[in-house]
Order: structure tokens, then sequence, then C-alpha cells
């Protein structure tokens, strides 16, 4: 099973519960074909570089999984034919990017507790 991490970018024009449910459709589509979420982060409405589709913003998420090969292609395959979905991409994570995302996420939980004490 190979690690992998996919972006997305969300028209803006949905509404908070539109777009939390467009994410757990790709979510379960993930864990329906057998794939293990290992983290999924919001983060939030950006400013894009360029226009797309006539829309300067968008409501970017990032969905980082396990799983096999073939599961990419069903996943892609779906969020091309989603129109709420402008932009995608997904990335086959090596060692090093595993271990820096882990370390990451270590950090941001740390500066969390910390807040809280």
């Amino acid at each position: 099973m190979n690690q992998y991490e996919t972006v997305f970018i969300l028209t803006p024009v949905l509404s908070d519960e539109q777009m939390k449910e467009a994410v757990k459709k790709y979510e379960d589509q993930l864990t329906k074909n057998g794939a293990e979420i290992v983290h999924e982060e919001n983060w939030g409405m950006k400013k894009l570089a360029y226009p797309i589709q006539k829309k300067s913003t968008g409501f970017y998420q990032l969905i980082e999984y396990k799983a096999e090969g073939n599961v990419i292609a069903d996943v892609e395959t779906e969020l091309k034919r989603d129109e709420r979905v402008m932009r995608f991409l997904t990335v086959k994570l090596d060692k090093h990017a595993i271990a820096y995302n882990e370390k990451k996420r270590s950090k941001k939980a740390e500066a969390a507790a910390e807040a809280q004490a």
C-alpha cells in the first residue's frame, strides 16, 4: 500500500454544508475502495493565483491516505466529473514526505496542547 495526498479546490459558491458534503463524498469513496485515511485538513477559502472558471477564490481541502494504485484512478475520475471541483492534484508520497508530514502534525498537536494549557 502506498501513501498519497490529494488536494482539491472546491468552487466558492458552495455553502459550508455543501462543501463538507463534497469532502465527505470523497472520503467515503476512498474508504469504500479500501483506502485508509491518515489525515484530513480543511485549509479554508483562499485566493487563487489566477482565475479558474472566472472565480478568484476557492475552498482548499487536503486528504492524506494509504491506498492501492487502482483506487487513485477511480477517485480522480469522480473529481473530474464533479462540477464543484475546480482543480485537484494527487501526489504519491515517498518516505521523506511521509516523515515530514508526521513531524508537522505532531508539532501542530504540541502547539495546540500548549495553547490550551
